[in-house]
């Protein structure tokens, strides 16, 4: 199997660190690991062709067309598509099917970094076995689909950036299908601390496999 790491965009998301973390986990589960740091790989359709699984981590990417339709198109053939916070969810913003693909866009994250409670709504294998836990994180604000199979959500206190969010149950992680792939979304993962929190390293490393149908 082929993984296809695409990283690049805001230095700010440590792109290449970030991905990194994950290097281990697909080459022990037989993963072939190819990284690219230009979205122009989205439009070589014989590399995506012979690509399994596909983890962006590219903040603040804009798509021409022929990347949004090379990519759009290698998913719903069958392709895992998975990324975490930024890389995934602010980028494209002016890409309908890639917006459409993964079923959400970042808003604005009320108070930077605060703590609170990222809980686990159901009993998916990705989040098999783990509890409600604590973060100190950015708190993502977004606009997302109602079909979406939403696996952890958090609930917003109300900050005085932004009051009117009190009380809001906003989805934190989620997978979809898509034709015949699937997709896997965190928001979590600013940084490689915050992708090393046990429980966030867990459930965004059996996304990735998810993503790739194991």
């Amino acid at each position: 199997m082929r993984a296809l790491m695409v990283r690049g965009g805001w230095e700010g998301h440590e792109p290449v660190a970030c991905t990194e973390l994950f290097r281990d986990l697909l080459t022990d589960n037989g993963f072939e690991v190819t990284t690219s740091e230009t979205l122009d790989v989205y439009t070589d359709r014989e590399l995506l062709a012979a690509t399994d699984l596909i983890i962006q981590c590219w903040t603040g990417g804009r798509f021409t067309a022929e990347q949004e339709k090379g990519l759009v198109a290698r998913v719903r053939d069958g392709a895992g598509f998975a990324g975490w916070h930024g890389g995934i969810l602010a980028t494209g913003y002016d890409a309908s099917s890639y917006q459409f693909m993964i079923g959400g866009r970042f808003l604005c994250h009320p108070g930077g970094f605060v703590d609170h409670t990222v809980d686990i709504t159901g009993d998916h294998p990705i989040v098999a076995g783990l509890d409600s836990f604590a973060v100190h994180t950015e708190q993502y604000y977004c606009h997302v689909d109602p079909s979406l199979d939403v696996l952890a959500t958090t609930t917003f206190a109300g900050h005085p950036d932004e009051p009117g969010t009190a009380g809001v149950v906003m989805p934190v992680v989620w997978v979809r299908r898509f034709g015949a792939g699937r997709v896997f979304v965190s928001t979590l993962g600013h940084s490689p601390a915050d992708l090393l929190v046990p429980q966030t390293r867990t459930l965004t490393g059996r996304g990735l496999l998810w993503a790739a149908g194991h």
